[in-house]
């Protein structure tokens, strides 16, 4: 069940230090790594004083990625960590022009530090921003937007971190957390009663969520134990009818969380979330959404 994961989560400081490393090396080469430009340009004394700026309106995320860039920069080139102050926080709404971080220190850092901490922030900015858009469309529905493992590769804590920045909900974090069983799976076991019963003996304790497209695989689940159900590519009529059916059953079966998926656009967000469902599923928050505009200026 969703709501079961800690959705007010930080983000994680051992998967930023591992990233803002990884995307260092890729930026500078191998370490200490060198920036060509800066350090031929700029003598290593000199001090900038500088601001992270938001050049849209949009809704902030990854904010500490500025601090650990800054800090992995300082500590290869051996010179002073620069200070910032941050004036606002994720999970924010700002609007163009508002400043994000100030920061002061080794021009070499800064400069350095620059495109690696903008690629984060932008991307988890941008993330964050889509969310909230879909939060506000289902506004007093009940239902609340999911995000799915279509993320990034190696950027997916970043990401779903972003996701709850705009008010959105994390679902599985991967394979490993949760047994969801969809249409190849029901083909390869044969029957979806034959793919529960083999994961509740195999893995007793994974929460299990199954994938349906008729009200007969519904009923199949339910009997098998099933209660989080996937309603894959109904109309929003199908999906009433669904709804309606399940709620009348769940005097007897208790509690059955029910999730929209597939094919979900902002146009029909509210046509769907007034159906009656719990979530609605959305691949595209972490695949489609365009990074927020974010850049540092120099003062």
């Amino acid at each position: 069940m969703p709501e079961e994961l800690p959705q007010d989560a930080p983000l994680n400081p051992e998967f930023l230090e591992r990233i803002v490393a990884t995307a260092l090396d890729e930026d500078l080469g191998p370490a200490p790594g060198r920036d060509v430009t800066t350090q031929a340009t700029i003598p290593s004394s000199v001090t900038v004083e500088g601001v992270f700026r938001a050049r849209a309106d949009g809704v902030v995320a990854g904010l500490d990625a500025v601090t650990e860039t800054l800090r992995q920069v300082a500590g290869r080139l051996g010179l002073e960590v620069p200070e910032t102050t941050e004036r606002v926080f994720d999970g924010e709404r700002v609007e163009d022009g508002v400043i994000l971080v100030e920061v002061e220190g080794p021009g070499h850092v800064v400069l350095i530090a620059e495109r690696t901490a903008l690629n984060l922030v932008s991307r988890a900015s941008g993330i964050a921003t889509h969310t909230q858009k879909w939060t506000d469309a289902l506004e007093g529905t009940g239902a609340r937007v999911l995000d799915t493992r279509k993320t990034t590769p190696g950027l997916r804590e970043l990401e779903k971190y972003a996701v709850r920045c705009g008010g959105g909900v994390n679902k599985r974090m991967g394979l490993f957390d949760c047994a969801m069983v969809k249409d190849n799976h029901i083909v390869a076991a044969g029957t979806v009663t034959a793919a529960v019963l083999a994961i509740q003996a195999r893995f007793p304790d994974v929460p299990i969520q199954v994938e349906v497209e008729t009200w007969e695989q519904a009923q199949e689940a339910l009997a098998a134990g099933v209660r989080f159900l996937m309603l894959d590519n109904l109309s929003p009529a199908e999906m009433t009818e669904f709804v309606e059916r399940v709620r009348g059953m769940e005097p007897q079966t208790g509690k059955v969380w029910l999730e929209a998926t597939g094919g979900l656009t902002l146009a029909t967000a509210r046509v769907v979330a007034e159906t009656g469902v719990d979530f609605m599923s959305v691949g595209g928050l972490t695949h489609s959404s365009p990074i927020l505009d974010v850049a540092l200026d120099l003062i």
